[in-house]
Parts: structure tokens; sequence; C-alpha cells
């Protein structure tokens, strides 16, 4: 029987320590799940960790810089040492910087991507082993309705990072597709996270009560609307399910006319 319906598995979060990554590190730890949290943001990943323990639940956290193929190795190869496996990986972290296209350099254009995309890539690419020997597992990586509908301005870079997720989902769901290993994406709408609330960066938070006005469910969402949709997407209940990217924002898509 594969790992994901035994019970208790072991699940990888990146950018764990707030916002949305924060939110399903919680929710696979309420279901029972072990939860390795991990971020570059120490303090806050070790306060979510801590957070779940104090609940009941199990999880550790361990820091990580996505930018780092030698720490995502290194990161994976020691949960893989300690608990034999990895069961699910959900590829979260990630950054959204406003920069006008004429002040957008290759270094930004490359931080971007760096962390958004390629960042998947690292922590996903040293787990298929485990994953493939146990002939089961699921990851989910986050995109955005930046990444598979809207244009946003002064994110191009963003724009291109969230698209090329897209990408990557379905190349990876195909490959793996033998080996028991399904691959999803989640594209949320706007979620009220730090990120969203920035003024230097989005849309603050005036905007993003505004927002509200023009999203069909009336609200903006929250980090555990995204994290219960990862949580399905991880699930034996998802179980047919591989290659697609859902979108998660209140109707917003459908409702712009």
């Amino acid at each position: 029987m594969p790992n994901e319906q035994k019970g208790r598995r072991i699940i990888v979060v990146t950018g764990a320590g707030i916002g949305i990554g924060a939110a399903t590190s919680r929710a696979f730890a309420d279901s029972g799940d072990h939860v390795v949290v991990t971020d570059v943001l120490a303090d806050e990943g070790a306060k979510v960790a801590a957070g779940i323990r104090d609940a009941g639940g199990s999880a550790e956290f361990l820091e990580l810089n996505v930018r780092s193929t030698e720490a995502a190795d290194t990161v994976i190869a020691g949960v893989i040492k300690k608990h034999g496996r990895i069961d699910v990986v959900i590829a979260n972290a990630g950054i959204a910087h406003r920069v006008p296209l004429d002040a957008l350099s290759d270094e930004k254009w490359d931080e971007t991507l760096d962390i958004d995309l390629k960042g998947m890539l690292r922590i996903i690419r040293p787990a298929l082993p485990s994953m493939r020997r146990a002939k089961s597992g699921a990851i989910v990586c986050l995109s955005s309705i930046m990444g598979v509908a809207y244009g946003w301005d002064e994110h191009v870079h963003y724009s291109a990072a969230k698209s090329g997720v897209v990408g990557l989902v379905r190349g990876l769901a195909v490959e793996l597709a033998a080996n028991g290993i399904r691959v999803n994406g989640v594209a949320p709408g706007y979620i009220r996270t730090a990120q969203l609330l920035s003024e230097k960066h989005s849309l603050g938070p005036q905007g993003a009560e505004k927002a509200a006005s023009f999203i069909p469910m009336g609200r903006i969402g929250e980090p555990e609307d995204i994290a219960d949709v990862i949580h399905f997407l991880a699930s034996p209940s998802a179980r047919y399910l591989t290659g697609q990217v859902l979108t998660v924002d209140g109707g917003l898509l459908v409702g712009r006319y």
C-alpha cells in the first residue's frame, strides 16, 4: 500500500514560516502527519514548528534557503536519513517584489526565478529517489493567478516565474506518473498574507479590502483556504489527479467580465 495511505506521512514544506506555508504545515499536522517546516526565516519557521508541537502535533524545523542546491540536497538527505522517506513535498517558498520594467535588472529577474521556480526544482529533485523507491508520493507547487491568467504590471519577473510553475507541474506529472508520484499545483488569488498586505510590493491593507468588492465570494482569501486545497491534492482523495493547477480565488477569474 502506498505510503500516502498508511497514516502518518513525512511532509516537507518550504517557505513554511509565514502565510500559506505556515497554514499548510498546520493543516498536515492536524491530520496526524509529521511536518518538516523549512524556511530561510529561522525564527518564524521554528515558531511554527513549536506551535504545532505545543498543539500536540509532530513537527521539526530545518533552516533552508531554496537558492542553494547544496542546502536543499543536505536538508532532504537529512530528512530521509532520519525518517526513512519523504511522502509529500510542498514547494511554496517564493518572493514577489514590485519592480518597474525600466528598473528590472538581470540580477532581480534572476533572483525571482531562482527562488520562485528553480527553488522548487532544488527541493523536489533530491526527494524523488525516495519516492520512486516507494512507488508513491505527492508534490504540490504554488503558482498564482498571476501565473495562470493575469498579467501583473511591475511584477513581470514574478508573473513569468509563476507561469513557469505551471509548465513545471505538467512536465513533472507526465515524467513521474509511472513511478506512482503525483504532481499538482495551486494558483491562489488574493490571500491575506504579508505579501498581499505589503504596500511596497502589493495591494496593501486598503487595496486588499477593496479587492473583496470584485471577488464574487465577497472576501479575500485566508491562508487556510489555500492550505486545505493543498492538503487535498496531497491526499488519497486526489489519487487520480495529476498535472493540474487549481485556481483558488473565490471566483475572481470567472467573475470578471
